[in-house]
């Protein structure tokens, strides 16, 4: 059995790490540089790195601070926030990305998945997918830092997503996240089923039974957390070494 992954998420904007509550509501949850090179020593799988205002300042991603952190890591680093280009991803390849995030881009232009999967490679391109449920319409995606519906079915973006060519999926629940009331077990599990590359779970950790459930209940391949790390609720070591003995297999 493949193991688990546990991938601490750092929110950037204006060259800080932050953190806020469904998108919204942020704060100031340390320097990005020290933050990493604390997870990578802590025992974190990967990591991801969100500039979370490129695409609505319509700007690229903070080169110098994604070469600043990738300095301190020697685990697979990913990068989102602005890329819509082949040259944008090739920047950040060369500046110490390992894979790339993207989002509001492939949604305006579904085709840029499949080119870059066959320029760089299907494990270098992670889509993310950001997700809000409603009863009317159920769970859509939403683009632009959560601003602006697609009306587009999550389940059904996500699975067009990896036919496309996506290596990896981060599913993001808008409505759970920041909550610490659990991932959104509902979706995370539909995608995992509908598609055969490994998903994400984003939005709504709060505690260790958190990351048991969607292991084991939505069956994620990985689950990504901000504020629970930041602010030293939960450790990653004493995280991973909880759910190794509730029989989910471990790195440690």
């Amino acid at each position: 059995m493949l193991t688990k992954r546990i991938i601490p998420c750092l929110d950037v904007k204006d060259g800080r790490t932050v953190k806020g509550v469904q998108f919204e509501g942020l704060r100031d949850a340390g320097d990005p540089v020290a933050l990493a090179a604390r997870y990578a020593r802590e025992g974190a799988d990967e990591l991801v790195f969100l500039d979370i205002t490129a695409t609505n300042q319509k700007r690229t991603t903070l080169i110098h601070l994604v070469r600043d952190v990738a300095r301190e890591l020697d685990i697979p680093f990913t990068v989102g926030g602005g890329i819509g280009t082949v040259a944008d991803v090739e920047a950040l390849l060369m500046n110490g990305a390992d894979k790339v995030s993207i989002n509001s881009a492939a949604l305006h232009r579904p085709e840029l998945i499949d080119e870059l999967a066959r320029r760089f490679g299907s494990q270098c391109i992670v889509v993310a997918a950001d997700a809000r449920y409603t009863a009317q319409a159920g769970w859509q995606i939403y683009t632009r830092a959560g601003t602006h519906n697609t009306e587009r079915d999550a389940v059904a973006w996500c699975r067009e997503a990896a036919e496309r060519g996506a290596g990896e999926l981060l599913l993001t629940s808008m409505s759970n996240d920041g909550t610490k009331d659990g991932f959104a077990l509902d979706v995370t599990g539909a995608v995992a089923r509908a598609v055969s590359i490994p998903v994400v779970a984003s939005g709504g950790a709060g505690t260790m039974a958190h990351f048991t459930q969607v292991f084991q209940q939505a069956q994620a391949h990985a689950g990504l957390a901000a504020s629970i790390f930041h602010f030293g609720e939960i450790g990653i070591r004493e995280l991973k070494e909880h759910l190794q003995a509730e029989g989910i297999p471990m790195r440690l």
